[in-house]
């Protein structure tokens, strides 16, 4: 089993124009190879993890992707810099948050480099699956 980890700073965005800068820890972990964690405000006293598929997030690097709870899409400003959005939760709760884009895909990268895709269930233990429904 192997794991990464990665945290970036990113802004939370309370409202239109009220940025609040926090730190998110992105994590994956090559027993759960479909999955990635978010946890957002990680060195605050309430951070909140959100957990979604990897190709959701791989698919919003490049164009809107999701449904549902978790939406991720990119945006470029006027440099051609890319900034990378992550809105989380239900109709009439949610949170969104902008970061950087680069760091997020070189992690990303990392994490395919460990588990490549086409590979994820290569990697589960089904017979400690199969215990564990048992």
């Amino acid at each position: 089993m192997r794991k990464c980890h990665h945290t970036i700073p990113v802004t939370h965005w309370i409202a239109r124009r009220l940025p609040v800068p926090i730190a998110c820890e992105f994590s994956f972990d090559s027993a759960d190879p479909l999955a990635v964690a978010l946890l957002f405000d990680s060195e605050g006293e309430y951070p909140v993890r959100w957990v979604f598929a990897r190709e959701l997030l791989s698919e919003g690097l490049a164009a809107r992707s999701g449904q549902g709870d978790v939406a991720v899409w990119p945006e470029y400003d006027e440099d051609g810099d890319r900034s990378l959005w992550i809105q989380v939760g239900n109709a009439r709760h949610t949170a969104l948050f902008e970061m950087p884009a680069q760091p997020v895909a070189q992690w990303l990268a990392h994490c395919y480099a460990m588990v490549p895709r086409g590979q994820e269930l290569a990697h589960v233990d089904w017979d400690q699956l199969t215990q564990l429904i048992q």
